[in-house]
């Protein structure tokens, strides 16, 4: 598994690894996906949305941020995501998908925002990690 669920105080914080910084950042997405709900049924369409930011770290916060959007506006729960990151000329870009469960087909925890608490995103010698705390 590409992430880790970690306890936090009062928040859960996820642990996410890949090869890439597009592995890292869809498997930070499935994380938070797992802190918010255990299983998850089939059902449920794919949808794209696309963030820019000026860091890497904006980037993974503004992408988080994006999907608990998205799960509010659309009562749904963003799974088996993929996420495409390149930078160019300091501009930092994520071009994503996720399939859409309905809200109603699952039991969700509410995961309420993102933080910058502790976040880092940085390179491993087997590619890179992320960390991030969510406010619940």
């Amino acid at each position: 598994m590409p992430f880790t669920l970690r306890s936090h105080t009062a928040d859960i914080a996820v642990e996410a690894t890949g090869r890439t910084l597009d592995e890292t950042f869809a498997a930070m997405a499935d994380g938070l996906a797992a802190a918010m709900c255990e299983t998850v049924p089939d059902e449920g369409d794919r949808f794209e949305l696309r963030v820019t930011a000026e860091s890497v770290e904006a980037l993974l916060f503004d992408y988080l941020d994006e999907l608990i959007y998205e799960r509010d506006v659309r009562n749904v729960l963003p799974v088996e995501n993929d996420a495409v990151v390149t930078e160019d000329g300091g501009e930092w870009r994520v071009e994503a998908s996720a399939r859409g469960v309905p809200l109603t087909a699952v039991t969700a925890r509410e995961v309420k925002a993102v933080t910058y608490s502790e976040m880092t995103v940085e390179s491993t010698p087997d590619g890179c990690r992320a960390y991030v705390v969510f406010d619940v």
